[in-house]
């Protein structure tokens, strides 16, 4: 199944994340069971505001647009079909 990295900003204050999160997870369960949230990494900026950049396994982008839009209180900054992993140890010196 393909894989998207999904950058979002969010509308909220970093201390209202945690229940963005639980509501992001309980609508991908209820109405986008194909839709699998992998992990996220979450940056706060000097002003506070909230960017996501998410993992999700999902059949296409626009069933990973319309999780996004159903969760609403962010806007997305961009989706990307994810070609492969690398890590560093995938190049020995």
């Amino acid at each position: 199944m393909p894989r998207y990295l999904i950058e979002r900003r969010f509308h909220v204050a970093e201390d209202e994340m945690p229940d963005v999160s639980r509501k992001s997870k309980r609508i991908a369960q209820e109405s986008f069971p194909e839709v699998v949230w992998e992990h996220s990494h979450v940056s706060v900026d000097d002003a506070g505001r909230v960017t996501t950049f998410c993992v999700y396994r999902a059949p296409n982008e626009e069933m990973v647009r319309s999780h996004a839009k159903e969760l609403g209180q962010h806007d997305v900054a961009g989706v990307h079909e994810i070609a492969g992993d690398v890590t560093p140890a995938d190049f020995p010196i």
